[in-house]
């Protein structure tokens, strides 16, 4: 579910020999070879460059799958501090996911080969649960920041985890469908837990919103 940018609406990717290039040489090598018969080494070779510089962007093998996503936590957190606090709690939350968020439908191949690999190795299944709990804290913190509540307090954890299950089903229908770019999906979602779910909501077929 990520780009890295460093505001809204900016797509961009480390500079160099950058994160992004090991990245797509490791899921490349990992989807060829195997994930546990891929080596640092082989990645660092394949990028051409050395074991040390590898170690610069990643502090384990299993982190190169996550590169996208961290980015996108570390977008979201920084979206969420700077929202004015006139704006509802759930509208920042959404204008902020939307923000880091910028897949589109000629993404997905690429996203499919991650998320099998995440699904079917279970090191990597293990290590999701680490990087799906900053998300979520992300979102917590800034509930609990505008509510003058604890980020572990009730609200603030049920908003935090109802929005990362809302994010991720709609990631889940767009990678499946590959129509639209994933706003779409997050939008329709985000405001469906926003609006409590109601009846006319669930019905609804998403749709891009003018002006968002």
């Amino acid at each position: 579910m990520t780009q890295r940018t460093t505001g809204a609406g900016r797509r961009g990717r480390p500079p160099g020999t950058s994160a992004r290039e090991l990245e797509v040489i490791a899921l490349r090598l990992f989807t060829e070879r195997g994930f546990h018969e891929t080596t640092v080494d082989d990645i660092a070779a394949a990028a051409g460059v050395s074991r040390r510089t590898f170690f610069r962007y990643y502090e384990a093998k299993s982190d190169v799958l996550w590169n996208e996503f961290d980015h996108e936590v570390e977008t979201i957190t920084e979206l969420l501090a700077a929202a004015p606090d006139a704006l509802p709690v759930m509208d920042a939350v959404r204008e902020a996911v939307l923000a880091a968020n910028h897949y589109r439908a000629e993404d997905v191949p690429e996203l499919r080969m991650r998320m099998s690999l995440v699904s079917s190795v279970p090191e990597l299944a293990a290590s999701a649960a680490r990087h799906y709990d900053a998300w979520e804290r992300a979102v917590s913190a800034y509930v609990g920041r505008r509510t003058g509540q604890p980020a572990d307090s009730l609200y603030p954890l049920t908003v935090g985890r109802a929005v990362l299950a809302a994010c991720r089903a709609g990631y889940e229908r767009w990678s499946a469908r590959a129509d639209a770019d994933l706003t779409v999906y997050l939008d329709a979602a985000l405001r469906a837990l926003a609006a409590g779910f109601a009846d006319p909501v669930l019905t609804a077929e998403p749709q891009p919103v003018a002006g968002d």
